[in-house]
């Protein structure tokens, strides 16, 4: 007996400025000005998407002491454009990175419940760390947390978070205009942690909102952060899109849960997938190859290279052959804060590997940045990329993808209105909304439902 077909998540990531992007395409827009979110999520929610998610950066990049513009160049404050978003979409689920490192619980909680109030029961909240003091610098205590420490914060983070959201049972406001009585019990939000990162008590100001909490995402890939998810989490980012690697972290991650007492569909695995359509799988494939050399400019070449030699390359030719000098093992590195640095934990052995490479196939610098790095997920035509998103989902590499075009705003639309219509003709994707909040979306229990088994009134009064 077969088991029955696995119902499709998807979601839409708006980039910024980075990589992944092709900013200066002319059909590219703005990535900061808010019609390019709008229209973003206007298309996501058109295609009847889970989520709409924004990442978070909290400085701007640097490489030898310079501003490395070729990457994030900076985005706007999270909260604040999924609080306007909201005011602009209806189902559409908004979620926002928000860093445990250098915030507050009872700010963050308060923003939190404020957007899910404000959204009818929308937010969402990815939560991270921060792994690097020069992220730090840009705060008060910057660098004062061993790497080391900061899973522990994180989880005393989010459990005094989630103390502070269940300050409120919802029942409290009761607004009686002819008694003037506008709550039922004057300790509503009242609140207490004694923990060893956070010593706070008070009253949270926020009454309950519709979805009770935030739903939680975590986007660690190490033993420490797939841990957090199987204890805390709704949602974790991968960035296995392979059947392989898809479906050993699938059932890494979903095989920890029973010890938390938690059920094998109370956490969504969802990898992050680029893709490119095209009316043949050849143009696409074309296509795909010429949208990996714009991404990959002379200078964005000598730039990566630098991560691994931490050396300054700048005297080098793309498009020629690579450093005849070996990398610089040492520990300051000329790219602070940047993930690919602890990704490349040898780079004498990866220096070697490439040379290696590049000699067999003739590769200059520029050549070997574009074969080595990161390509696209998905590329074919519609049918083809249907099939393979299908197939991964049903085959439990995951439950769904978030989508990242590399022309932002409008480069959704394609995926939107060519590949959503494939899916959902074969059923594993839904046609409307069958609910109002983020967590109807995703099939994710209500931290209320148990209340509402007894009768409890859990919505605030209005």
């Amino acid at each position: 007996m077969s088991k029955p077909l696995k119902q499709i998540h998807l979601a839409a990531h708006f980039p910024g400025v980075n990589n992944t992007t092709v900013w200066s395409d002319p059909a590219a827009g703005s990535h900061i000005e808010f019609r390019s979110f709008v229209e973003f999520a206007q298309i996501a929610e058109r295609a009847k998407f889970d989520f709409l998610f924004l990442a978070e950066g909290l400085r701007l990049r640097e490489q030898g002491g310079k501003i490395y513009d070729l990457d994030v160049v900076g985005r706007p404050d999270t909260f604040t454009i999924l609080t306007a978003l909201a005011a602009v979409t209806e189902r559409l689920g908004l979620t926002g990175t928000i860093n445990s490192t250098f915030n507050e619980p009872y700010e963050v909680a308060r923003q939190f419940a404020s957007l899910d109030h404000l959204s009818d029961g929308r937010a969402a909240w990815n939560v991270v760390t921060s792994w690097d003091a020069f992220t730090g610098e840009n705060f008060r205590r910057g660098g004062f947390l061993p790497q080391e420490e900061r899973y522990s914060r994180a989880k005393e983070f989010l459990a005094t978070a989630h103390e502070l959201f269940d300050s409120w049972r919802g029942d409290e406001v009761v607004a009686d205009r002819e008694s003037g009585q506008f709550l039922a019990d004057a300790k509503a939000g009242a609140f207490e942690h004694r923990g060893q990162h956070f010593d706070i008590q008070g009253q949270f100001n926020v009454p309950r909102s519709p979805q009770g909490r935030p739903v939680i995402f975590q986007a660690g890939d190490s033993e420490e952060g797939r841990e957090f998810a199987a204890s805390s989490a709704d949602a974790i980012f991968s960035r296995y899109a392979t059947l392989t690697e898809g479906q050993a972290f699938y059932a890494d991650v979903k095989g920890r849960l029973a010890r938390y007492g938690r059920a094998h569909d109370q956490l969504l695995i969802l990898p992050a997938a680029t893709f490119v359509l095209g009316d043949t799988d050849q143009e696409a494939q074309e296509a795909a190859r010429e949208v990996r050399r714009l991404q990959v400019s002379g200078a964005t070449a000598i730039k990566h290279l630098e991560f691994v030699w931490n050396r300054d390359l700048s005297s080098y030719d793309p498009d020629g052959p690579l450093p005849d000098v070996d990398p610089d093992p040492g520990e300051h590195t000329v790219a602070k804060g940047r993930a690919q640095v602890r990704m490349y934990r040898d780079p004498l052995a990866i220096a070697r590997e490439w040379r290696e490479k590049a000699e067999a196939n003739n590769w200059s610098i520029r050549d070997l940045v574009i074969e080595t790095g990161n390509r696209q997920s998905f590329v074919g035509t519609p049918e083809t990329v249907a099939t393979e998103i299908n197939d991964l989902v049903q085959g439990d590499a995951s439950d769904g993808f978030i989508l990242v075009p590399h022309i932002t705003p409008g480069g959704l639309a394609p995926f939107a209105d060519k590949v959503v219509p494939l899916l959902q003709e074969r059923g594993v994707f839904r046609t409307e909304y069958e609910g109002t909040t983020l967590r109807d979306h995703l099939g994710l229990h209500h931290p209320d439902a148990h209340r509402a088994d007894t009768g409890d009134d859990q919505r605030v009064a209005s």
